[in-house]
Parts: structure tokens; C-alpha cells; sequence
């Protein structure tokens, strides 16, 4: 599939928009939400929530994978949470899994990325306990329990810990369904994802 009408599009993007949407967006960022995501281009967090711009701050990785808090160690991912939470003022947190995850997928084989950042990026050890589900699981599955891992590695960075543990920060982990919409949401106390 050729660029070029995405080209074309970004050229003929200011004469489809209107001063009242963008105009107040120079004025600073006040997102309600970080969305933690796959770098999937099926998956479209904006238009999954209907988000207007300035509304939704992403974050997208391949697979949604969150490190686990690196400590002194620099990380992307850890860099954006913090500023989420400390400049932005967030306070809802989104991990949004999705079918026909290839992150996923390769997470279950054993050969896991096809290059050799993929392949490091997909060996963290926190992965692993979807890694050791087998091949007998469903994907469905396989992402449901990832998105719960991601949950859990969030966890780790101690602002989301801190906020989280005083009421101040709600996390939902969501699986979003590409082929027809759906979207469920995980609920901790029974390990189980529900209609949203």
C-alpha cells in the first residue's frame, strides 16, 4: 500500500480543520487519560475513545510491553509514565491489549522477535510467565494474561505505586477486539476481562 494519500492528506490537513479545535491546544496539554497501547496500526486509541486533540497522552510500544521499573537506568517508557503523572497530572491509565497480536504471538513461540531488538525487546523477564503458557492457549488468552502482566509491571514505577495506593490514579487494563470493536476490561478480582 503506497504513503501517498497519507502524504496528501498531512498537505490538505489545515484547510479540514477549524482555529476553535487546534487554536487552544498552543496554550499547553491537559490530557485526561494515558493510554498505554501496541504500536499496531490497527489499533487506534484516539478514535477507540473518541479523543479530541490534547484529550488522550499515548504511549505506544510494540506488544503495550510496560518495563518493569528500571531504576537508574534511562527507558523511554518509564521517561513518558513519569511525565504523565508528575507534569501532566493524569490520573487514568489505560494498558490496552488487542487480537492478532504478533508481539504476542511471538512471545508464544519459541523464536519470539524476527530482528534482534525485537527478539531483546521480547526476552524481558517479566514476559516470560506469558511466554510459558504454551501453545495450546488461545492468543485471546495469551493477550488477556499480557495485558494483566503489563498491569502488574506498571506497578513497579513508584509514582504509579504511590498515586495508585492512595485512590489518587485509576489503571484499567483493556483487550480490544480489532475485527469487530469490542472492547473488555479486566477486573482484579476475579483475574477475569468483562464488557466494558
Amino acid at each position: 500500500m503506497a504513503a501517498e494519500h497519507l502524504i496528501d492528506a498531512a498537505r490538505t490537513f489545515r484547510s479540514r480543520i477549524t482555529d476553535a479545535d487546534y487554536a487552544p491546544l498552543a496554550e499547553g496539554q491537559r490530557p485526561a487519560m494515558l493510554f498505554i497501547s501496541c504500536s499496531d496500526s490497527r489499533v487506534m486509541p484516539a478514535r477507540l475513545t473518541d479523543a479530541r486533540p490534547g484529550q488522550l497522552f499515548e504511549l505506544r510500544t510494540a506488544g503495550a510491553i510496560v518495563p518493569r521499573y528500571p531504576g537508574g537506568n534511562a527507558c523511554g517508557v518509564s521517561a513518558t509514565i513519569e511525565f504523565a503523572l508528575t507534569q501532566l497530572g493524569i490520573r487514568h491509565i489505560v494498558v490496552c491489549g488487542h487480537s492478532h497480536c504478533g508481539a504476542v504471538a511471538g512471545l508464544l513461540s519459541a523464536g519470539g522477535g524476527t530482528g534482534p531488538a525485537l527478539s531483546r525487546w521480547l526476552r524481558q523477564p517479566h514476559l516470560s510467565r506469558v511466554r510459558d503458557t504454551g501453545d495450546d492457549r488461545s492468543l485471546r488468552g495469551a493477550v488477556e494474561d499480557h495485558v494483566a502482566n503489563q498491569l502488574s509491571a506498571l506497578d513497579s514505577h513508584p509514582r504509579v505505586r504511590d498515586l495508585a495506593a492512595s485512590g489518587e490514579l485509576t489503571v484499567d487494563g483493556w483487550y480490544y477486539e480489532v475485527h469487530t470493536g469490542a472492547v473488555t476490561t479486566f477486573d482484579p478480582a476475579t483475574r477475569s476481562f468483562r464488557p466494558l
